[in-house]
């Protein structure tokens, strides 16, 4: 359960409580001081379509899991190795940024590529065609088109 104060100006308070609040057991709007500050209560609740949704997803993944019959350890190998490979370039990338002068070198690579980049393919429009064209050949040498 959390919890919200909020100090509001006497205009803003809520005028008609007990329609906005009619289904709560005991008030969840309390005035305290000469401030006039307004505490509210709130529960957090989950909609029926986002756990219908959830349990969809647990129920495709059920229906994925019990169709692969022979490749479960496979996949539990390949799921582990994902994690692994994950952490280990997380902890390589900490690394090098550790280092005094590698950081910078590589901040001002890529600072330099970027640049290039913007100049030979962005600047011009014969330039965009060309990196449109580039794109749209190497997406159906990849999809087999």
């Amino acid at each position: 359960m959390a919890s919200l104060t909020a100090s509001l100006l006497p205009p803003l308070l809520l005028q008609d409580t007990k329609t906005l609040f009619r289904t709560c057991r005991k008030p969840l709007v309390s005035y305290t001081g000469a401030r006039r500050n307004c505490a509210v209560i709130v529960k957090a609740t989950v909609d029926s379509s986002e756990s219908s949704t959830l349990l969809s997803i647990v129920k495709s993944v059920r229906n994925v899991w019990d169709k692969s019959d022979e490749d479960k350890v496979g996949l539990i190998g390949l799921g582990f190795a994902a994690i692994v490979a994950l952490r280990t370039s997380t902890d390589v990338i900490s690394a090098v940024d550790k280092l005094p002068i590698i950081p910078v070198v590589l901040e001002i690579i890529g600072i330099l590529f970027s640049t290039w980049f913007v100049y030979r393919y962005l600047l011009l429009k014969p330039n965009r065609e060309e990196l449109y064209q580039i794109i749209n050949k190497t997406i159906s040498e990849i999809f087999g088109q």
